[in-house]
This record gives C-alpha cells, structure tokens and sequence, in this order.
C-alpha cells in the first residue's frame, strides 16, 4: 500500500480484505491521514473454495488491470494457500504485464516480519541493474505502521547531511512504482532494523550495495553509524563526527541545572 500508484489484490475471502482494510484506515486517521486503500477482493466464497478460485483471482486481475494501475501486487491468503490454488501460474499467464506475487499464506508458514520480507524481495525484482551508484541512499523497510517513522526519516537525513549525504529512495513508504526501479542506484542501503539483515545481504549480491544492519539508538550508536555511512559512501566521516559529538554534548549540558536533584515519581 506504499506504492502510491498501485493496486492490491488479496486473493481470499472478502473477510481478509475487510481486516485488512479497517486496520490500515484506523491507523492513518488515528495519524490525522485521509486514507483510501487501493485494495481488491478476489472474493472467494465457499464455491470457489470448493473447486478452485484460480477463475476469480484472473477475472480480479483484469478487472485490476482496467484502472490502470502502475503496478499490481498479488497477495495470497491463508485460504487460497490452503486449498492449493497456484497464484504464480495464474498471474504469469495473464496478459497483464509485470504483476508482483507475494507469498502470504498465514498460518501456512511465515509471521507479520517473513510477510514484509517477502514484500520487499518480490518488489525488488523491479531494480534495473544497469544504473551504478550515484552516491545516495536508501532507507530499506521502515516500518508504515509506526507513528514515528517520518521522525526517524527525518533524523537520519540529518545525520546524513553532516556526511554530505541524502536520502534518495525511501523502499518502500509513499514512492510510485517508478521509483522501485531505482533501488539498486544508492551507494549505501540502510535498514530499519537488524531483522532485515538477510535482505540486506541480498541486495549486496544483487545490486552490490554495501548496507547498514539498522538505525542508530543511543549517542554512542550514532556517532558508530557516522562512521559506518561514511565509510560505506567513500567520505571521511570525521568532521560529521566532531559536529554530532558537539551536538549531543549540547544536549546533555542542557539538563545541567538537573544535577544533583531528586526525583520520585
């Protein structure tokens, strides 16, 4: 749903698509966020769980395909895995060009964390190979449903900017499906958190991309990823260091008139 100009199929019962959507729409108002997700419904019913709803996701996808989407994103559901029908066939002999299948058969095998994994391979195919490195970033798997998570964008493109870097790509959060082809063009690939590492390692096979394992916590952890950044984007990282070193000890010192104080709480 971060792709701005896509379409979500869910192929399941609408029930999925339901869940899906009213837990994505009361998040993004509780954000004070307008949001309509771009979600369909391969509507499977108990005859098609009977016999097979490899008909209903086909006519889904066309019916997908007549919006003109920029990408389509296959989903499948604990119960379409469940009954066997094969998504990746179906999708490949559609006439519909370039439709992203993600495995997400729930209780089948895999959490909520191998699901965004899974999403972020499948949308990597995208990459275009053929663009080097053009000295940016990229920020990989940030985390859509956190309520900070343009704070901690916004942060990291603070200390990045002391490097003389910038955040070029964000993969994925509110890109178009244009922008997916550019995530092999950073130079340097930071992940939200370690969880990702093995994706990270993926797309430095793939793409070349050295990567930072997660975001910095703590002073000590960001002066490290200072270093780290500019080692991995080829810039001396010592002046963004000595400045964020002077940063934080601003920070502390503004909590000097707490020295020595009690506190109960």
């Amino acid at each position: 749903m971060a792709v701005t100009d896509g379409i979500t199929i869910i192929h399941g019962p609408d029930g999925c698509v339901h869940h899906t959507t009213s837990l994505l729409h009361a998040l993004q108002v509780n954000h004070d966020h307008s949001f309509f997700p771009a979600i369909l419904s391969s509507s499977l019913t108990e005859s098609e769980i009977i016999f097979g709803g490899e008909d209903a996701l086909a006519a889904t996808i066309r019916n997908a395909a007549v919006r003109n989407p920029g990408i389509i994103c296959v989903l499948s559901s604990c119960v379409s895995a469940a009954i066997g029908d094969d998504v990746q066939a179906v999708c490949a002999s559609s006439a519909v060009p370039d439709i992203i299948v993600i495995p997400t058969g729930g209780f089948l095998g895999g959490g909520f964390s191998d699901g965004v994994k899974q999403a972020l391979l499948a949308l990597s195919a995208l990459g275009r190979k053929d663009q080097g490195p053009d000295g940016t970033v990229t920020l990989i798997g940030e985390k859509n449903l956190e309520y900070e998570a343009d704070a901690h964008h916004r942060e990291i493109s603070r200390l990045l900017a002391l490097l003389g870097a910038r955040v070029s790509l964000r993969f994925v959060r509110n890109i178009s499906s244009e922008d997916l082809g550019s995530i092999g063009s950073g130079s340097l690939n930071i992940l939200r958190d370690s969880s990702l590492k093995s994706l990270g390692e993926t797309f430095r096979h793939r793409f070349g991309t050295p990567c930072i394992t997660s975001f910095p916590v703590g002073f000590h952890d960001t002066l490290r990823f200072l270093e780290q950044a500019g080692e991995g984007l080829g810039i001396d990282p010592r002046p963004a260091v000595n400045m964020e070193r002077k940063n934080q000890e601003r920070l502390i010192d503004s909590f000097h008139g707490l020295k020595g104080a009690s506190v109960s709480f």
